[in-house]
């Protein structure tokens, strides 16, 4: 893999496969956190309308753009990023890499085609709502940051969304897509040092320098600011849904908290993670056949993180649920793991992520976020040293930190 830093300070990072598609992703440090100002929802409105045309291309052409070559295109957005990737034959990558770098700096934003898909956000936040095992999360995670920035729902709502005009786009555009808050990065079956050389060509028109300097978000994000302290919540919503929708959970360690964001990552997947021997899943689902499904997932952000168990279950078995739920998680306080134990947690994380991180467009994914958040990329070595340094003690220090009594808030969707 090979990192570095255009002259404009767009920071790159390329890495040879062995596969017959290229990767291509176009990383930007600003999302939902950085609307302060503007209507909430208009770093998604930026992701969705910025394929509504360029100086240079329609609607039309852009949609079909990549489709014609067999290759795909897409957007997403987060609380921290946006994110514009392409997936191509490898012999088509510097046709997708100069849509994205086109997408982000030539956007027009026609009056007339922000209409158009100003209907089909306000349609996905009307079917956001109709699910409720998402619709929960959110609202859980607006009550747990009420009061900062990570507050705001991603996609708005419909009164806000309403509210934002082309120039309000325009402006967030001009702001926030700037070289030092972008990384681009490369997964393809070519020479490095020649994708490096090619990525160097590449240039962003009319883009300066960032606002914040500082060569990582979490910096920027932190310099003066800290989050509220809140309270912990309890929070019951009559939903008259057929099943039930519950989530609990506390505010945990952030991007930048080392060695603490590992402990957590691994105590989560023990709990709750994608194995069906993690702790939930084997007693409220193989066991007891309670839940369909439950899980204990950990999302990292700059200043701070959320550690959350969500399921689904029938309304008569949501008592026992939640016992069974606090007589785990009092167990994981108040217990250590054994070394054993252990020891085969960290074989079966390291495999995890092993096997999610070979997917050529997940590696593109990483490499972007890692150059973003701490402009290098963590090798393999390191994350496996990193891994194995974990102790019992430490996953029973962070267990009895985030698993205290009182300190959980919860929401339910009955």
């Amino acid at each position: 893999m090979t990192t570095g830093t255009t002259p404009q300070g767009l920071r790159y990072a390329v890495r040879r496969s062995g596969r017959a598609v290229a990767f291509c992703a176009l990383t930007i440090g600003c999302g939902t956190r950085d609307e302060k100002g503007y209507p909430a929802g208009i770093a998604h409105f930026v992701e969705h309308t910025m394929f509504r045309g360029t100086r240079r291309k329609s609607a039309n052409v852009i949609n079909g753009y990549l489709d014609k070559l067999g290759g795909e295109l897409n957007a997403y957005t987060t609380k921290e990023e946006i994110v514009l990737h392409a997936t191509v034959l490898k012999e088509d990558w510097k046709k997708a890499a100069g849509l994205l770098f086109e997408l982000a700096t030539e956007a027009t934003f026609p009056e007339d085609e922000i209409e158009t898909e100003r209907g089909v956000v306000l349609d996905e936040i009307i079917s956001y709502k109709d699910n409720p095992a998402e619709d929960v999360y959110d609202r859980f995670e607006t009550l747990l940051f009420e009061g900062s920035p990570l507050e705001t729902p991603i996609l708005g709502t419909s009164a806000s969304v309403k509210k934002i005009k082309a120039d309000m786009l325009r402006r967030f555009v001009k702001e926030n897509f700037v070289p030092e808050k972008m990384v681009f990065s490369v997964v393809a079956d070519i020479d490095e040092r020649t994708l490096e050389k090619q990525v160097l060509k590449l240039t962003l028109p009319g883009r300066e320098g960032a606002p914040c300097a500082s060569q990582n978000k979490g910096q920027c994000y932190a310099q003066g600011a800290s989050l509220p302290a809140g309270e912990p919540f309890h929070v019951t919503l009559d939903k008259h849904h057929h099943e039930v929708n519950a989530i609990m959970g506390c505010k945990a360690p952030s991007l930048y908290d080392m060695p603490e964001r590992l402990v957590c990552a691994m105590l989560s997947n023990i709990l709750g993670g994608p194995a069906s021997n993690s702790l939930l899943n084997k007693e409220l689902r193989e066991k007891r056949g309670w839940v369909y499904g439950i899980e204990c997932s950990y999302t990292q952000y700059a200043d701070t993180g959320i550690l959350a168990i969500s399921f689904g279950c029938d309304r008569s078995n949501l008592d026992d649920c939640e016992k069974a739920i606090d007589k785990i998680l009092t167990r994981v306080r108040e217990v250590p793991f054994t070394d054993a134990q252990v020891k085969a947690y960290r074989k079966q994380l390291l495999g995890q992520l092993a096997i999610s991180s070979d997917a050529g467009e997940a590696q593109c994914l990483s490499m972007g976020k890692s150059m973003l958040s701490w402009g290098r990329i963590m090798t393999p070595e390191e994350t496996r040293t990193a891994i194995a340094a974990i102790t019992p003690a430490q996953l029973q220090e962070m267990a009895q930190k985030l698993f205290a009594p009182g300190n959980l808030s919860s929401l339910i969707y009955l």
